[in-house]
């Protein structure tokens, strides 16, 4: 089980690392990277983190969807804490790895609502949401099946990125929020990022339910 743990922490820590880093560096380097790049560098990191470890672990990398797997009956709650303190253990690495190389920033990819916080916690809960049913639909259990798998969920992530991520930051994700916060020091509507997406996961198995129950009918 430690390995599959591992396999959280490194898995974590590499979409936080790269997907954050991105927004590091286009921060210190001035447009070298610009939005479309730091969405897409988040869906392609959850892809290919995937693709490296849904085996061994099923690649959360998300408390949401951790939590919102044992709502859904997928996971076994009994593995639930080890989940969820190996995701925040990798998040925080790779937060505190980019506070080490640059150093005196204000902050190290955080989310923060653009406008207000009822918006960006409604945009969080949406996208949560819409997140949690293609995992869903792409998944056996608590791991994904099939060759396109790790697209469908990559591609889901850059795409809501693109759009969202002006408004809210689109993490979907308390630990990939959580760890710049921790970074930082800044921990300033933090609570958003916190709920919002479990609630929206979990809001998307109630959605999936529905949509499974009635798979067999005819349009």
């Amino acid at each position: 089980m430690m390995r599959v743990y591992a396999a959280e922490v490194f898995g974590t820590f590499a979409m936080v690392f790269a997907g954050t880093g991105a927004i590091v560096v286009n921060q210190v380097h001035p447009g070298t990277i610009g939005h479309a790049g730091i969405a897409l560098t988040f869906g392609l990191i959850v892809t290919a983190m995937i693709y490296g470890l849904g085996e061994r672990s099923g690649a959360h990398m998300n408390p949401a969807v951790t939590l919102a797997f044992a709502v859904a009956g997928r996971f076994r709650w009994s593995s639930v804490p080890g989940y969820l303190s190996a995701q925040v253990l990798g998040a925080a690495a790779a937060s505190f790895t980019l506070a080490a190389l640059f150093p005196g920033l204000a902050a190290y990819g955080g989310t923060l609502p653009a406008d207000t916080a009822r918006q960006a916690w409604v945009f969080e809960f949406l996208l949560s949401l819409i997140l949690m049913v293609v995992i869903l639909g792409v998944s056996t259990g608590a791991k994904e099946k099939g060759l396109l798998a790790g697209v469908a969920i990559g591609g889901t992530i850059a795409l809501e990125a693109m759009f969202a991520g002006p408004v809210c930051g689109a993490s979907m994700n308390p630990a990939r929020s959580l760890a710049p916060a921790l970074a930082a020091g800044h921990f300033e509507h933090l609570w958003i990022y916190l709920t919002a997406p479990i609630v929206g996961t979990v809001g998307g198995v109630l959605v999936w339910r529905c949509l499974d129950e009635s798979k067999g009918e005819t349009p």
